[in-house]
């Protein structure tokens, strides 16, 4: 959990982990599990909305596709992140989020 909290820290200028705070991004505690854009008080874009309403859940699996390659998951979406190069990476960052529920 220690290196996802570390590698999370790219993400901690947009977003929060550890509390229901938006910020230029929508807040990460307890994600695993949500349906995309449904954030309380975050203004998401059109394609992040549409894929919530469409079903999109952010289990394991959604949120290492997500965050591997944002756009190719979610086109559309006004993320400005490109993606984090390895599965290691990615695995440690879910792993973080889901320590915090």
């Amino acid at each position: 959990m220690e290196k996802g909290r570390r590698v999370f820290q790219t993400c901690a200028s947009c977003h929060q982990a550890t509390s229901e705070t938006n910020g230029f991004g929508p807040y990460l505690k307890g994600v695993v599990g949500r349906r995309a854009g449904s954030a309380a008080g975050f203004n998401y874009s059109q394609a992040m909305r549409d894929a919530g309403t469409g079903g999109l859940i952010w289990d394991e699996k959604a949120l290492a596709e997500f965050l591997s390659s944002p756009k190719k998951k979610v086109p559309g979406t006004s993320m400005r992140f490109f993606g984090l190069w390895f599965q290691s990476e990615i695995d440690d960052v879910i792993a973080y989020l889901k320590s915090n529920p």
